[in-house]
């Protein structure tokens, strides 16, 4: 229980904090393979490398076309030599992508196992909390007949929403 305002916010204030961490601590934990990619990634899927990748391109495409006057084309038209290229670059782009992708997604199934637990944790309290405050209003002589407060009494039984959502997968 609190006994001041300002303890509950210092705790509120600390539980943000925590699930804050959570990101900077799954980071601190990355192979260096990883924060590469993670590198990668970052300057990869930015508008300056899409414009270098449509300049590279355009200039290829100029300078093997013949329209550049005492250059000649080393990979004329169909351009077999920036084909290559381009697949070579979008195989590495794409796997890049997924090393991170996949490192991103563990960190958002660990972050749903927390606020799972969290949430059950939480649903436990609340559940407590309405079953002490049906008996304050019991103890004293008011009676409420609610079968909605009834039901928030009952505890939830995680295996039953589980065969629920099993079910609706189907």
């Amino acid at each position: 229980m609190y006994s001041t305002e300002d303890d509950h916010q210092k705790k509120q204030k600390h539980q943000r904090l925590v699930v804050q961490s959570f990101r900077a601590k799954a980071d601190a934990k990355r192979r260096p393979t990883d924060k590469f990619a993670d590198y990668l990634t970052t300057k990869f899927g930015s508008v300056v490398f899409l414009g270098l990748n449509a300049a590279w391109f355009f200039i290829w495409i100029v300078i093997n076309t013949g329209l550049i006057p005492g250059v000649e084309p080393f990979d004329p038209f169909p351009f077999g030599l920036l084909t290559m290229i381009v697949s070579l670059e979008a195989i590495f782009l794409a796997i890049i992508v997924l090393i991170s992708q996949n490192r991103a997604a563990k960190i958002a199934e660990l972050r749903e196992e927390i606020d799972l637990q969290v949430n059950s944790i939480a649903e436990t309290e609340v559940s407590k909390t309405i079953m002490m405050l049906g008996l304050l209003l019991e103890k004293n002589g008011i009676k409420i007949d609610d079968p909605e407060i009834a039901d928030m009494v009952r505890p939830i039984r995680s295996h039953d929403i589980e065969r629920i959502l099993e079910k609706q997968l189907k």
